[in-house]
């Protein structure tokens, strides 16, 4: 007897056949699509995606950060210049102007403490000029003299970058002196005009290292430009023979407790030679320093006339008052005697005498006297 399947009905031959009849006839479904996989898949892509370029843009930012440079190509998608605060190598080369703007204003020159924080100069950049942003005097035309701010350059930069990529040598084998050394202001520029500040290595007691210091001062510098920072000496005093700026003396040694002896005031000005007047203005800005005004060579009957009232004065009297113009009277050739008047407040004359005769001698002046002396 043979065996019926579960259901109860006998399969038969003619069943088979039917069965394989219709599946060619109609092809057996294709499973519905697993949308909910599908989803995850694309989203598991995604995430891969992300890591991935995450991973690729730390890699970038250490591989930067580690050399200490950050530098672009530039083109229309490139971060504006960046200037004072450049010290990365971020930007193209502008200009000392934009770049160093500290060099046009009176203040302290960079220290090696000051540079110790830029990045060294690695293989990842190549210079192939230097710019050198400074501060110099420079005589003018009609005989005055500024400080300016200087901008100088130079491609030939071998002997520079090689001295610039050598290690620190901290040796303490010798005696270190504690003044601090004035490092140049310099940037280096690649072919495409990206630039850096390297760290300066420094060598024995942290000073720069020698072969720096001697590849700077080699370099064949070209000056690109100039601009005036603050003028040192007027046309006017120079043609007088006068330093623009004087320190007031008589004040400085009649301050505190330091008063000049009182007496017969010595010889002011010495036998036979020529004198020179210079006569300054002491300004809130700048206490204790006088600015020049006016000065000439005294004529003789000039010096006679000053020489007779310097003689005739009396002793000092008692006064505070801080004079706001006073007047320097020394020889042409220089040297003491020193003769100082003040012009206004307490009117006071001090003599300064040669090495041997004493030390500096107060007395009391007048109007006449200044009116005497403080004329164009």
């Amino acid at each position: 007897m043979r065996s019926l399947p579960p259901g109860g009905h006998e399969v038969t031959r003619e069943d088979e056949d039917i069965k394989r009849l219709l599946t060619e006839a109609v092809p057996p479904l294709t499973p519905p699509a697993d949308r909910v996989g599908a989803v995850a898949a694309r989203v598991r892509r995604h995430r891969q995606r992300l890591i991935g370029g995450s991973a690729l843009a730390v890699a970038m930012a250490v591989a930067l950060g580690a050399g200490g440079m950050q530098v672009v190509t530039g083109g229309k998608d490139a971060p504006p210049n960046r200037t004072a605060d450049d010290s990365g190598g971020e930007g193209r080369w502008t200009s000392c102007a934009e770049a160093a703007p500290e060099m046009a204003r009176l203040g302290p020159m960079a220290t090696a403490g000051d540079v110790a924080a830029l990045p060294r100069l690695d293989g990842d950049f190549t210079p192939t000029a230097v710019v050198i942003c400074g501060r110099e005097p420079q005589r003018r035309a009609d005989g005055g003299q500024d400080l300016v701010a200087t901008e100088r350059r130079s491609d030939d930069v071998a002997a520079l970058v090689t001295a610039l990529r050598l290690q620190d040598d901290p040796s303490d084998a010798v005696m270190c002196t504690t003044e601090a050394s004035v490092l140049p202001w310099l940037a280096l520029i690649d072919a495409d005009g990206r630039w850096m500040r390297p760290r300066i290595p420094v060598g024995v007691c942290g000073k720069p290292r020698p072969e720096v210091s001697e590849a700077v001062a080699a370099l064949q510098l070209t000056t690109v430009a100039t601009r005036p920072v603050v003028e040192l000496e007027s046309a006017e005093a120079v043609a007088a023979g006068c330093s623009q700026k004087w320190k007031d003396v008589l004040s400085v040694e009649t301050a505190g407790n330091r008063t000049p002896r009182r007496g017969a005031v010595p010889e002011p000005f010495p036998a036979g030679q020529q004198v020179r007047l210079c006569v300054y203005e002491v300004t809130d800005s700048e206490p204790g320093t006088g600015n020049f005004v006016h000065g000439t060579v005294l004529p003789a009957d000039r010096r006679t006339a000053i020489e007779h009232a310097l003689k005739a004065a009396g002793p000092a009297e008692p006064c505070s008052v801080h004079a706001s113009r006073f007047a320097l009277l020394r020889s042409v050739a220089g040297g003491d005697p020193q003769t100082y008047v003040e012009l206004d407040g307490c009117r006071r004359i001090m003599v300064v005498p040669r090495p041997g005769a004493g030390g500096p001698v107060i007395a009391q002046g007048d109007a006449t006297l200044t009116e005497l002396i403080d004329k164009p």
